[in-house]
């Protein structure tokens, strides 16, 4: 059976230009993906996760013919992407620039109407496809308003929609509920369900932890161009081992949390904003029996202290674990 996807030793470098001071630059080479290697299987949601500038778009981009790699072999539905784009392309849907692929003077219907037509459907089936995927994500009533009044919400609608014109059997979406409120997310991520329910093969970039747990069969998760781990949710957060995880809310330092990580027991402390406060996640293998000596290095430090949550392991704990930062850092390089 051929695999929809398979990625063998994949590495990208790029070369950019790096400010030195006000008017100075040097050019610095970036490796945006690392001897990547995994395959998708046939009928899976398969998340890739990980933060802003972990070489996720730049992975998705090689899938879908955009990027050459600098080394390695990428297969899709037994396709080269080298060697024979046009027949990857032919057999994928993606969405990858949002609503910046979108025609803002054209209505959503005929924006979806003309991709149609790039795919070299008939007249009258052009008008069908159109009416289908309006219905199915349901914005048939605002369907002959131009795209630039739509919301972001709407327009970030509509461009998944345009993903789905050749009805590809791979589907691969690129942060596709980034920009989307919570219902709307929420209405998108179930019509993904529908169509792998139906068949389609899904590829699903995100770096939300609670959906790519609740929405993928299986993972990946990338950290600079690294791939880190590879399983199910489930596998991932047992990979933690006997390690707990333990997140402490209040007004805590990065001093505190240096001091933290002076403790013998304690594998990785990182901390991150939540509800105006400070949450602190500190990943140990001693579990509860270390919060008296946590406690204390932190009133030690003048922290202060409103909750302690010991907790099962999150997909995010996983990444805190292997890396000691959290997901909402941005590891893009700057230029």
């Amino acid at each position: 059976m051929i695999k929809p996807l398979i990625v063998e030793n994949l590495t990208k470098v790029y070369t950019v230009r790096q400010r030195k001071g006000l008017f100075r630059s040097q050019k610095v080479e970036v490796q945006a993906l690392k001897d990547i290697s995994l395959e998708v299987e046939e009928g899976e949601i398969f998340g890739l996760l990980g933060p802003n500038g972990a070489g996720k778009t730049t992975l998705i981009k090689i899938i879908t013919t955009l990027l050459l790699p600098t080394s390695g072999r990428v297969f899709v539905n037994g396709f080269d992407v080298i060697k024979q784009e046009n027949q990857v392309r032919a057999s994928v849907g993606c969405m990858l620039m949002g609503e910046r692929g979108l025609y803002w003077k054209l209505t959503g219907r005929e924006n979806l109407e003309y991709f149609a037509a790039l795919y070299h459907f008939p007249p009258k089936k052009r008008k069908e496809r159109a009416d289908e995927i309006l219905n199915l994500i349901q914005l048939t009533d605002i369907a002959d308003r131009t795209v630039e009044t739509y919301s972001s919400g709407q327009k970030m609608k509509l461009a998944f929609g345009k993903a789905l014109i050749q009805d590809a059997p791979l589907l691969v979406l690129d942060e596709p509920t980034n920009t989307l409120d919570v219902p709307s997310a929420s209405e998108l991520r179930a019509i993904v369900r529908q169509l792998n329910q139906q068949g389609k093969t899904v590829i699903y970039t995100t770096h939300i932890m609670a959906e790519a747990d609740a929405l993928c069969n299986r993972l990946a998760i990338i950290d600079r161009g690294e791939l880190l781990a590879l399983g199910t949710p489930a596998e991932l957060k047992a990979s933690l081992n006997s390690r707990r995880v333990i997140h402490i809310e209040g007004v805590i330092s990065a001093q505190a949390v240096e001091e933290v990580l002076r403790l013998p027991m304690v594998s990785n402390a990182t901390r991150s904003a939540r509800n105006g406060a400070t949450l602190l996640t500190v990943v140990s293998y001693e579990g509860v029996e270390i919060l008296p000596a946590l406690i204390r290095v932190l009133v030690e430090q003048g922290a202060h202290i409103q909750k302690v949550l010991p907790e099962e392991p999150t997909l995010e704990d996983v990444f805190i674990a292997k890396t000691g930062r959290t997901l909402a850092e941005d590891t893009r390089i700057s230029t």
